[in-house]
């Protein structure tokens, strides 16, 4: 049961309390990015280019699950990893964009985000892309998508990509890995969650007989988002995408097993799939430590692995 209640806390970040996010005293002054660059009210994020008059390769960052910030922080964590990354890349001329999910825009700005779905985080990344097709400044567009992201680098995938990057992408549609995981920690309640998500996707409104140990992933509350998230199938995407694709994840990853990377190759077997040793979820080095594990979502200078720096690097500008 213990890792499909990693895995439930996980999913329920999607569902987002805004009281507690910007409680008294937890609201702190965001320092002034000189790299800030805001395609719209709902895209706000930071561009980084290097000091060149050359064009040179953009990477555009696609967010994982919950109210992820540009840094790739949640409100209760801070790990840096986007910006380590993308700070990494700028290192080596690569420039990048990356951007705060949508949700935590209409948090920031006290708004409601009870209709975002995930055809809303599609638009936005859409968008992005289109914005910064027309800048001469780039010579290349890839997409890295991690977690949920990858989903969506998938799905927004264009002929303008030159290269889509799944970090930790799922290789199963949402419902049938909540399904299979449930299955293998709580035996019986599968066939409740299986015949509750079917419930999902074929009624109009909301399923309001939950069972309590499925409340997390399929309370009336989320059931619209996770219902726009379960008609997408990874591998059926994955098949459509015709530029080059770099697969990767890391060993010590608990959120999203290798064996979901495994599955997106096998959709894919022309893509380059890359499980770095000693990687977690969060692109930190880590080891069997759960301590120090632990301490790599909350340390914004605890190192992200190198060998992820070198496999992202290499695929954009080979």
């Amino acid at each position: 049961m213990k890792y499909f209640l990693v895995f439930t806390l996980f999913i329920v970040s999607i569902s987002l309390n805004a009281q507690d996010v910007f409680s008294k005293g937890q609201m702190q002054k965001e320092q002034i990015d000189p790299t800030i660059y805001n395609i719209n009210d709902n895209i706000q994020g930071s561009l980084l280019v290097p000091d060149t008059l050359q064009p040179v390769p953009l990477v555009i960052f696609i967010a994982g699950q919950g109210a992820v910030d540009r840094n790739g922080n949640e409100p209760r964590t801070r790990s840096n990893h986007y910006k380590q990354l993308a700070d990494s890349l700028l290192s080596k001329g690569i420039a990048s964009y990356r951007y705060d999910k949508r949700t935590l825009t209409l948090m920031k700005n006290r708004k409601p985000t009870d209709e975002v779905t995930l055809n809303t985080f599609i638009t936005d990344a859409r968008v992005t892309v289109k914005t910064f097709n027309k800048d001469d400044r780039f010579s290349k567009i890839y997409l890295l998508g991690h977690g949920q992201g990858s989903l969506i680098a998938m799905r927004v995938y264009d002929e303008s990509i030159s290269g889509v990057i799944s970090i930790a992408g799922h290789g199963q549609s949402i419902d049938d890995l909540i399904v299979d995981q449930i299955s293998k920690e709580i035996p019986g309640l599968d066939k409740v969650a299986r015949a509750t998500f079917d419930k999902i996707k074929k009624q109009e409104k909301p399923v309001k007989n939950i069972e309590r140990d499925l409340w997390n992933v399929a309370n009336p509350g989320i059931q619209p988002f996770m219902k726009s998230w379960m008609k997408y199938d990874p591998t059926k995407l994955i098949k459509k995408i015709e530029c080059p694709i770099l697969l990767l994840n890391g060993d010590k990853n608990r959120q999203v097993s290798t064996m979901q990377t495994e599955l997106l190759h096998e959709a894919s077997p022309s893509s380059k799939k890359v499980i770095i040793t000693g990687m977690n979820y969060v692109f930190k080095k880590v080891g069997d430590d759960e301590i120090v594990a632990a301490k790599s979502y909350v340390e914004p200078n605890f190192p992200i692995h190198p060998e992820l720096i070198n496999q992202v690097h290499t695929f954009v500008t080979e």
